[in-house]
């Protein structure tokens, strides 16, 4: 049905460092951070019930189809950021090995004026486009509604039209595959508490005001206040909504990094992407200089697995966002012929979020209590906020 086309666009990969920061006190403005009092852990999130999903099985693959194309839109720092479009792309990459399929790639230009354009280009070649990125929700709809016989799925967008009552899928075509980021925070949140020397660290958001990111922040102080609700939690923002530079500004993630270390954090926690990687090299050059020992935290991917080799040893965990498991399973929906409009809710459930043990820094006892509060999320005893405190 469709132009069997193997592409390879220009992909502009300007950032290769990625996830891990956090902000002084203040308020959540782009000069200064929030000090938060112990949030509850029992407010009900914000999100709309999750669609039936099965656990991510991505190990029985079908029957290979090579006539089948893949396109995937990245979203803003491309290929490369070693964290939510790398994920995307490993995911991509799977469904290419497991399936036969051919998958091409694509990235907006910088101001994104051209997303339209790119979508329409990979519907002139693909059997399903995945837009990794909210930014592509209205282009998407569109692009959509000009090619029916085409399947899209838009990363970190519901594709629903919320002023219907139930809400209705954007179009027939067309899936949103979405995160309980709020539950890996949590988790990440905990793992923060139980190693902290100081009772303070801190989350750094990439950009605020649109509401994903807080949701990072908002399971992240929970998890460490189910803890101990004594520990200071100092969140911070580098630029608000709309300029989303704030997840492409690795130098200004360092500065804001180092001066929480210099404020007695000890431990950080970024969403900010590929602005999250000079948290790493903060961590690392204030042990260099004072000899303390602070940590990072890493999200969307193992950051442990994707940084430079020489600040390995300050990713103490990682919030693990499976971009992955949704492209995979949305590509073997299309193939099975299983696809679904409307959204899917990637959570704790079907491990579309978790943490990560890779360095062995997080002991036996300390995961062992996470796991606990995991087990606690999934059967419905905490319901972890949406919304920072």
């Amino acid at each position: 049905m469709r132009k069997r086309l193997l592409i390879l666009t220009a992909i502009v990969a300007s950032f290769t460092l990625v996830a891990a920061a956090c902000g002084d006190s203040g308020s959540t403005d782009t000069t200064s951070g929030t000090t938060t009092a112990a949030p509850t852990t029992t407010v009900a999130s914000t999100t709309e019930a999750p669609a039936t999903t099965a656990a991510p099985d991505t190990t029985a693959a079908p029957d290979t189809n090579s006539s089948f194309s893949l396109g995937i839109a990245f979203d803003i720092g491309g290929k490369g950021d070693q964290s939510f479009n790398d994920s995307a792309a490993a995911g991509a990459d799977k469904a290419a090995a497991d399936f036969g399929i051919d998958v091409s790639f694509v990235e907006p230009n910088a101001d994104g004026s051209d997303r339209a354009n790119i979508l329409q280009g990979q519907a002139d070649q693909s059997d399903l486009v995945v837009a990794v990125g909210f930014l592509f929700a209205d282009d998407v709809a569109k692009v959509a509604a000009d090619n029916p016989d085409v399947k899209f799925a838009v990363i970190d967008d519901a594709m629903l039209n919320l002023d219907n009552d139930p809400p209705t899928p954007r179009g027939d075509n067309i899936a949103g595959l979405t995160f309980a980021e709020e539950q890996g925070s949590f988790l990440v949140g905990v793992a923060a508490a139980l190693n902290t020397k100081t009772n303070k660290v801190g989350f750094l958001g990439g950009v605020s005001g649109f509401g994903l990111i807080e949701k990072f922040q908002a399971g992240y102080e929970a998890g460490v206040h189910a803890v101990d609700p004594s520990i200071e939690v100092v969140s911070q923002y580098i630029t608000e909504f709309p300029d989303f530079d704030g997840f492409i500004s690795p130098d200004r993630g360092k500065e804001i990094a180092a001066a929480m270390y210099e404020s007695g954090a000890d431990i950080v926690y970024a969403a900010a992407g590929s602005s999250g990687g000079g948290m790493f090299q903060a961590a690392k050059e204030y042990r260099d200089a004072n000899g303390d020992t602070v940590w990072g935290i890493g999200v969307d991917s193992d950051q442990y697995n994707t940084v430079d080799p020489s600040v390995r040893d300050t990713v103490l965990t990682s919030m693990l966002k499976r971009v992955d498991v949704a492209v995979y399973q949305a590509t073997q929906a299309v193939i099975d012929g299983t696809f679904t409009a409307g959204n899917t809710i990637y959570d704790l459930s079907v491990d579309g979020v978790g943490y990560s043990t890779t360095g062995d820094f997080l002991t036996a006892d300390q995961i062992a209590q996470i796991e606990k509060f995991k087990a606690q999320i999934i059967d419905g005893t905490i319901v972890v906020p949406t919304v920072p405190a």
